[in-house]
């Protein structure tokens, strides 16, 4: 276990998950990798493709303090009512571009249709946002990726304060 473990919310933006039409694949997704990596689910919400919705639900988190992560699923492509990343924009102090650009890239090595995502990631007061795909098999692709360098970003972003990297088990 760790000793003080990275906080992590889940946002998924879908109409049809929010009326409860479709089940939320995309953030259990989510939820169970981050899980299985050691980080602490703290909260997780479903909420339609509302910007307004989705930017107080952001901002709730990283101002509480409570919450060093937030990863969202879904609203970055182009349907017009996809808004996550005009929403994360919104509420964003700082854009940390490098994040969103490396996810598109790796996920063009798997298919060309990344290039459709308009995804991106920043900088909330001391929370990172990123921006996921909407599919699970994409997140999990995109997180299989990203779970590597996360640590690193996180512990700097947090000076140090959080251990986000699972510690190695003496067998």
């Amino acid at each position: 276990m760790l000793n003080n473990p990275c906080r992590v919310a889940v946002l998924t933006a879908s109409d049809r998950s929010a009326a409860g039409v479709y089940e939320d694949l995309s953030g259990s997704c989510i939820c169970a990798i981050m899980e299985q990596a050691g980080y602490a689910l703290v909260e997780r919400k479903i909420c339609p493709d509302e910007q307004s919705m989705l930017e107080n639900q952001m901002l709730m988190w990283s101002k509480s303090g409570a919450v060093d992560l937030i990863l969202t699923t879904g609203g970055t492509g182009l349907s017009p009512r996809d808004c996550m990343p005009e929403a994360t924009l919104a509420i964003a102090d700082r854009l940390v571009p490098g994040i969103a650009e490396a996810l598109r890239s790796h996920s063009m090595t798997i298919t060309p249709r990344a290039m459709l995502s308009r995804a991106v990631s920043a900088i909330c007061g001391q929370t990172l946002i990123i921006n996921l795909p909407g599919s699970p098999k994409a997140v999990a692709e995109c997180l299989e990726f990203l779970l590597p360098i996360l640590p690193h970003g996180l512990e700097t972003l947090c000076g140090g304060e959080v251990t986000c990297a699972v510690q190695e088990k003496n067998s």
